[in-house]
């Protein structure tokens, strides 16, 4: 989604980490390529106007000027503003309450994604031990509740689905009364949407509001629609009293001036983002992680989160030890591989490693279809044949090649190259072997003479 702006933020610094001295006129107009970088990524021309003059305030101070490294001061300046203008969020995800079941009403206009963020809102809920019930109340349209209701189904969630009652009020009182009784401690309200936003639908939302006493009232937004996304926030929130906003399609090619933009403009955090497709692609929209994404300093944590999620511990250290062994196969290849795959589009899980976005283009960019047909190699070899590589023989190969749809060319580069990195593992563990001796040999000879010195300080 930043794609654009880190690129461009990126030409800054390195520009200015090209001159020998910083001067008022070189921060200057390094702030005009900044100031045109978020004009173009459709960020509100205020917040810009705002967010240029306090980091031109900061920058051009003397202590910055004559610092031994102005270039990395005005970096800091920048991902401070930054931060600032996602305001301070001290709390993150859901209003913390100990009102049971919890009340949350999920808003927006019609096609931004409400439905289906409130079938991942659940499914991320329960991730956190939370039992949320679903509801949907957009009574005019049949459709909407039946798809709540086939979302809850394979997100394996509750949803509340009262035949014959099509008030909307009364249907989210009679969710918020079935959770009560059966022990569920959330209620997702999934509220109508219109293409516009009319007196008719405030009313409907009053009276819902009136009749739950919601503790989070979440606006939906698509990210794709960028400054129409905000205008309508604002008027949800001057008249429905927004509490969080999700952004949906963080994942697209949107050019990120909603997002910074929609806290300044309607005054309320961003407490989800949508990253997917997926009924598992939702996470907690955190600043510090999305500003150090933009400025190209990658995102340690979350691609830390994301392996985690995606691969058992028990199964990285059984992995571990098989190759310690030298007992590597084809088949945990295909098994990591699969993870990867579980982890996220490659472009993304790219953005989240430092220093990727200063690698050249053909180097940073890895082809997605590669992996696939290499995983498409492995499927089509057979239990032995991934356990012991070395029995693939030519008749193997082309049947393999046929199996996958590929060549035989590409079945000898993928077993080349399994080969090489066997080889490489195998170089690697006789190095670690030999450190971890002399470290060995060296604190043993270290404990005496530390043990001699001890006892030396003693006796004087």
């Amino acid at each position: 989604m930043f794609d654009t702006l880190t690129n461009r933020f990126q030409d800054v610094f390195a520009s200015l980490r090209g001159e020998v001295r910083l001067t008022p006129e070189i921060v200057e107009a390094s702030l005009r390529e900044i100031r045109m970088a978020l004009l173009e990524a459709d960020v509100n021309f205020k917040v810009v106007k705002a967010f240029v003059a306090r980091v031109s305030d900061r920058a051009i101070d003397r202590s910055v000027l004559e610092s031994l490294t102005p270039d990395q001061q005005v970096v800091g300046i920048v991902r401070d503003e930054l931060l600032a203008l996602f305001g301070t969020q001290d709390a993150l995800g859901l209003t913390s309450t100990p009102r049971r079941p919890q009340i949350v009403m999920m808003l927006g206009l019609q096609g931004s994604g409400k439905t289906t963020t409130s079938a991942k809102l659940g499914r991320w809920l329960t991730r956190q031990g939370r039992h949320p019930v679903l509801v949907s109340t957009d009574v005019r349209r049949p459709a909407a509740i039946e798809q709540l209701n086939v979302l809850g189904r394979d997100a394996g969630l509750r949803v509340h689905d009262p035949a014959d009652q099509m008030d909307p009020a009364r249907r989210a009182s009679s969710a918020v009364g079935e959770a009560r009784e059966l022990g569920f401690d959330i209620v997702l309200i999934d509220t109508a949407g219109r293409l516009h936003i009319d007196d008719e639908l405030m009313m409907e939302l009053e009276a819902i509001s009136a009749a739950v006493e919601p503790s989070d009232r979440l606006y939906v937004a698509d990210a794709m629609t960028g400054q129409d996304a905000i205008k309508s926030a604002g008027e949800f929130q001057r008249r429905a009293g927004v509490t969080g906003i999700v952004l949906t399609k963080m994942d697209g090619d949107a050019r990120g001036g909603a997002a910074l933009s929609v806290v300044a403009v309607v005054g309320v955090p961003i407490v989800f983002g949508g990253i997917g497709e997926g009924l598992d692609d939702l996470e907690l929209f955190r600043p510090d992680r999305i500003v150090s994404r933009m400025l190209g300093m990658g995102d340690v944590l979350t691609l830390v989160e994301r392996a985690e999620k995606a691969v058992s511990r028990d199964r990285s250290r059984e992995v571990a030890q098989r190759v310690l062994r030298d007992q590597l196969t084809l088949e945990d290849l295909r098994e990591q591989l699969s993870a990867v795959g579980r982890m996220g589009p490659l472009d993304q899980l790219m953005s989240l490693i430092p220093g990727m976005s200063k690698l050249p283009a053909e180097m940073a960019e890895i082809d997605p279809k590669q992996l696939s047909r290499t995983g498409a190699v492995i499927d089509s070899m057979t239990p032995t044949e991934r356990r012991r590589p070395v029995v693939i023989n030519g008749s193997r190969r082309k049947r393999i090649a046929r199996g996958s749809g590929t060549s035989v060319e590409a079945v000898n580069r993928l077993l080349r190259q399994f080969a090489q990195m066997r080889k490489m593992l195998k170089a690697v563990r006789g190095v670690a072997g030999k450190t971890a001796k002399g470290c060995k040999a060296k604190k043993h000879r270290g404990q005496g003479g530390m043990g001699m010195l001890g006892s030396g300080l003693v006796r004087h």
